[in-house]
C-alpha cells in the first residue's frame, strides 16, 4: 500500500494494485478498477515514484538469497 493525502489533508493508504488510471484534472484523480476514485494532493509523478519504491521493497524482501544450511 502507498501513503497518500486527500485534498482535505487527511492521510490514507491505498492498495496500488487497484489503480487503473492516474490523471491531473488539475488535482490528481486516481481511478480504481472497482469504479471508485480519489482526489489527492500528490502529483501523478509522485504517486508513480511511491508505487515503484513500494514494489521494489516488496520484491527485495521476496527474493532474498537463501542462507546455506550448516
Amino acid at each position: 500500500m502507498i501513503e497518500l493525502t486527500q485534498l482535505n489533508g487527511t492521510p490514507f493508504s491505498l492498495n496500488e494494485q487497484l489503480i487503473e488510471i492516474i490523471e491531473n484534472i488539475p488535482e490528481t484523480k486516481i481511478s480504481l478498477t472497482n469504479g471508485k476514485y480519489y482526489l489527492v494532493k500528490e502529483s501523478r509523478q509522485e504517486i508513480s515514484q511511491k508505487i515503484i519504491r513500494f514494489e521494489r521493497h516488496i520484491f527485495r524482501r521476496a527474493v532474498r538469497p537463501m542462507q546455506p544450511k550448516e
